[in-house]
């Protein structure tokens, strides 16, 4: 609830600081309010609880959006960089859940993932969720990417996609079983035509692969490919030069996979590259602000394990950040007066 200006400063201090109490009343991402309707908003929050998309024993991504909505009214911050109070610059409702029954069926929550972000394409409302395993992404840019979106004008998107991975292994069919998978769905996006690869960097990409040439399919599809060994060699200015050159004025995506952090910062998260450094926040936060001003059409944050999580929920709370600075950098592009 955004306070309201005209009460005295006391009363309005205390009730800002009382928001920012995680543990008591009911816990909505960032305690905006709960309304499943997307035409009343401009910014739409939403939970995508599915971990089936990952087809390994890291199954509890689904825990993730319960996880960051019982911390994040602590996030419910102005953004000092951006001398910015989105909660007040727009309408920032929590949509609730995509709603999955078949919750054991892969492909079918992706149709489902898909058809829940086609009335949020329709509404015109810019999306920033929480999943779930990465997976999610594919059934998001199926609906706001490509002739029938909305908010792209009908363009493929662009994608910003931070991850240690590239989730575009399409000399595979399935991913143990899973086809739409977490492994997948960069590939597939591109070849179904809802992501524009020449328009979109890959950054972050780090480990030690199981083949030499496991970047090659994320070159043959067109992206631009940020390794870490790259980004160590370039430096942050440059990757941010790479970031909006390539980007330009198209409508872009985010989607950020925890696993491009280093495990220090992000533990509870799926399939940890623990073998190199990955990115530091503070990196990840200069490299996430650079397409400040861009068409954003919306954004999400894949792979929280909660129960892999230290007690703090430190993961959990560096999502909820994660989150904040995408939609913040909605509000600023997007709905600043």
């Amino acid at each position: 609830m955004a306070p309201d200006d005209s009460a005295p400063q006391a009363e309005r201090d205390q009730r800002v600081f009382m928001d920012a109490l995680y543990w008591w009343g009911v816990p909505t991402l960032f305690r905006a309010p709960h309304n499943p309707d997307p035409t009343a908003c401009d910014i739409a929050l939403v939970g995508v609880p599915h971990s089936t998309g990952n087809g390994t024993t890291e199954r509890d991504q689904h825990l993730g959006p319960r996880a960051v909505r019982d911390i994040s009214a602590n996030g419910r911050r102005v953004h000092m960089h951006f001398e910015l109070d989105p909660w007040n610059a727009c309408r920032i409702h929590d949509l609730g859940d995509v709603p999955l029954p078949e919750a054991n069926n892969n492909e079918r929550c992706i149709e489902r993932i898909t058809a829940f972000y086609e009335k949020v394409d329709a509404a015109g409302t810019r999306p920033v969720s929480v999943g779930g395993d990465h997976s999610i992404t594919g059934g998001i840019l199926q609906a706001l990417g490509g002739p029938q979106s909305k908010l792209t004008g009908g363009k493929k998107a662009a994608l910003l996609h931070f991850d240690a991975h590239t989730d575009a292994f399409s000399n595979m069919k399935h991913f143990l079983g899973a086809e739409k998978s977490a492994a997948h769905w960069a590939a597939y996006l591109v070849q179904d035509g809802h992501v524009d690869a020449e328009r979109s960097v890959q950054v972050g990409i780090r480990g030690n692969a199981r083949t030499l040439d496991w970047l090659k399919p994320s070159y043959d599809l067109g992206y631009e490919v940020i390794t870490m060994d790259r980004y160590k060699e370039i430096g942050l200015q440059r990757a941010i030069e790479i970031i909006q050159q390539r980007i330009g004025d198209h409508p872009v995506y985010i989607t950020f996979d925890l696993d491009c952090l280093d495990p220090m910062v992000a533990p509870g998260c799926a399939n940890i590259e623990a073998g190199c450094n990955g990115f530091m926040i503070d990196e990840a936060m200069a490299l996430l602000r650079a397409v400040r001003g861009f068409n954003i059409v919306g954004g999400d944050v894949a792979c929280l394990m909660p129960t892999k999580d230290s007690p703090n929920k430190i993961t959990a709370m560096v999502t909820m950040a994660v989150m904040f600075e995408m939609l913040s950098l909605i509000a600023d592009s997007h709905f600043r007066e």
